[in-house]
C-alpha cells in the first residue's frame, strides 16, 4: 500500500468521525439539521396586502334625491375612463334614464288626472253655487210678497191678517234656513276645491321633481382633478353597466394625490398584536424596486366577513409618509407592520418547535454527542422565527428535525437552574433612519 492511499483512508476515518460528532449516535437520522441558538435584534411583524387610496378626496355623486321618487338602483350607461384628468364642470357619466322615463310617463298621466278632477270640481262648485244663489233671491222675492200681502189685509177681518202674518213668519224663515244651507254649502265646496288643487300642486311637484332628476342623470366633475373609479359594498369597481345605490350614490372620485393611505385588512388572530403607531414597510407590486414607509393610523373595533371568505377581518389604515407623482391610488401594497423589535434576545427558527398535548413547548436541544427535549417558553413570533424566553442558552444548538430514536422524557423548565432569557423591548427611536428594523446578522 502506497502513502496516497494511506492518507485517503486515514482522511476518510477523521470524516467520518467528524460527522459522528457533529449529528449525534448512530441512532439519529443521518440527515439530521442542526441549528444555532442566535442572539440579537429580533423582528415581529405581520404581512398583509393592502390598496393606496387618497386620504383625501372630493366625490363624484349621482342624483341624490333619488329615492324620493321610489328610484333605487340606477346603471351607469357610460363613464369617461379611469385616470382621466377633468377640469370642473366636465363631462363625467351618463345614467341609465329607462326607469326614470317610465316613471315620468307615468307621472304626466297622473298629472293630466289631477288636473281634469280640479277642473271638473270647479266647474260643479260654480253650477251648484249659483243654483244656490238663485233659490235665495227667489225666496228673498217670497218674503217681499208676504210683506205685501199683509199690508194690504189691514182692513180685511183678523183671521185674514193672521192668516198673511203667518205665511210671512214662514217665508222669512225658509230664506233663513236657505241662507244657512247656502253658507254651508259653500264651505264644503271650498274644502273641495282646497283638496282638489293640493291634489293637482302634489302631482305638478312630483313631475317637477322628476324633470329635475332627469338633469341630474348627467354627472359632472365638481372639481378639477383626476378621476378614480369608486368601488361598491363588495369592492368590486364602479364601472360602465354597474349600479350604484341610492343611499350612497358616489360614481367616482377625484383624489388628492398629495397624501395616501393603504387600506388593509388583518385576520382576527393577528388584530390583538397590531396597534396604533406601529411602524410598516411598504412595498408596490406595480413599482418593485420602490419602498415606502408608514404608520397605523387606524384599527377597527369591529370585524367583517370580505367576500368569498368565511374568516372575519378587521380594517386598519396606514397613513404613507411621503408620495410621489408615480404612485396612484388603487395600486396593489404588500404591509410589513412591525409589532414589536426587541433587542437582544434569543431566537431559534419555527420548525424546531415541537408541542406536547398542546401545553407543554419543547425542542431537541444537542447534548453532547446526543440530545434532550427541553420545553422552552416562548415570546414573540414572527414568520420564520421565535423568541426564546427561558430553556436555552446563547451557545445551545438545536434540532429542526426530530431525531429517530425521540423517545425520551421532556426536561421542565422547573428542573433548570439559571437559564432564563428575559428580553426588553427597544424604545421607540426618534429619527427616520431608526424607525424600521436593521437588516438581520447572518448566522454563524
Amino acid at each position: 500500500m502506497n502513502k496516497k492511499t494511506t492518507y485517503i483512508i486515514i482522511a476518510s476515518v477523521i470524516a467520518l468521525i467528524v460527522l459522528f460528532f457533529s449529528f449525534g449516535s448512530g441512532s439519529d437520522k443521518a440527515t439530521a439539521i442542526i441549528v444555532d441558538v442566535t442572539k440579537g435584534e429580533f423582528v415581529s411583524e405581520i404581512n398583509v396586502t393592502g390598496e393606496l387610496e387618497a386620504r383625501n378626496s372630493v366625490k363624484i355623486q349621482g342624483p341624490a334625491n333619488a329615492r324620493q321618487h321610489r328610484i333605487y338602483q340606477i346603471t351607469i350607461q357610460d363613464i369617461i375612463p379611469e385616470g382621466t384628468r377633468v377640469k370642473k364642470g366636465q363631462y363625467v357619466a351618463t345614467l341609465d334614464p329607462s326607469e326614470l322615463a317610465g316613471k315620468f310617463k307615468d307621472k304626466q298621466i297622473d298629472f293630466e288626472g289631477a288636473e281634469s278632477k280640479y277642473l271638473t270640481q270647479q266647474l260643479d262648485t260654480a253650477l251648484e253655487m249659483r243654483e244656490k244663489r238663485d233659490e235665495l233671491i227667489n225666496l228673498k222675492y217670497a218674503v217681499e210678497e208676504k210683506e205685501l200681502e199683509l199690508e194690504q189685509s189691514q182692513f180685511e177681518p183678523p183671521a185674514t191678517i193672521k192668516k198673511n202674518e203667518i205665511a210671512l213668519d214662514k217665508a222669512k224663515r225658509a230664506l233663513n234656513q236657505k241662507k244657512e244651507s247656502y253658507e254651508i254649502k259653500r264651505q264644503q265646496n271650498v274644502a273641495k276645491m282646497v283638496q282638489a288643487r293640493g291634489a293637482k300642486e302634489q302631482v305638478q311637484n312630483e313631475l317637477n321633481g322628476l324633470k329635475e332628476l332627469m338633469t341630474e342623470f348627467k354627472i359632472l366633475a365638481p372639481e378639477d382633478g383626476m378621476l378614480i373609479y369608486a368601488k361598491n359594498w363588495d369592492g368590486q369597481q364602479i364601472k360602465a353597466g354597474s349600479q350604484i345605490n341610492v343611499w350612497d350614490p358616489v360614481v367616482a372620485t377625484l383624489p388628492d394625490l398629495s397624501t395616501m393611505n393603504s387600506k388593509t385588512y388583518v385576520n382576527e388572530v393577528d388584530i390583538r398584536r397590531v396597534k396604533k403607531g406601529q411602524k410598516v414597510v411598504i412595498g408596490l407590486d406595480a413599482l418593485p424596486d420602490k419602498q415606502l414607509t408608514g404608520i397605523v393610523a387606524r384599527v377597527a373595533n369591529s370585524g367583517q366577513k370580505r367576500p368569498n371568505s368565511d374568516s372575519k377581518v378587521f380594517e386598519v389604515i396606514v397613513e404613507v409618509d411621503k408620495v410621489d407623482d408615480l404612485i396612484k391610488p388603487g395600486m396593489t401594497s404588500s404591509n410589513k407592520i412591525f409589532t414589536s423589535i426587541i433587542d437582544e434576545t434569543l431566537s431559534i427558527p419555527l420548525e424546531s418547535l415541537y408541542n406536547f398535548q398542546d401545553s407543554v413547548t419543547y425542542v431537541y436541544l444537542k447534548d453532547g454527542v446526543g440530545y434532550r427535549k427541553q420545553e422552552i417558553q416562548v415570546g414573540e413570533i414572527n414568520d420564520i422565527a421565535a423568541q426564546v424566553l427561558l430553556g436555552l442558552d446563547e451557545n445551545d444548538k438545536v434540532y429542526i428535525s426530530a431525531p429517530e430514536d425521540n423517545e425520551k422524557e421532556i426536561s421542565l423548565l422547573s428542573e433548570l437552574n439559571g437559564k432564563r432569557n428575559l428580553a426588553k423591548e427597544a424604545p421607540a427611536p426618534e429619527k427616520e433612519s431608526n424607525n424600521f428594523p436593521r437588516k438581520p446578522k447572518p448566522n454563524s
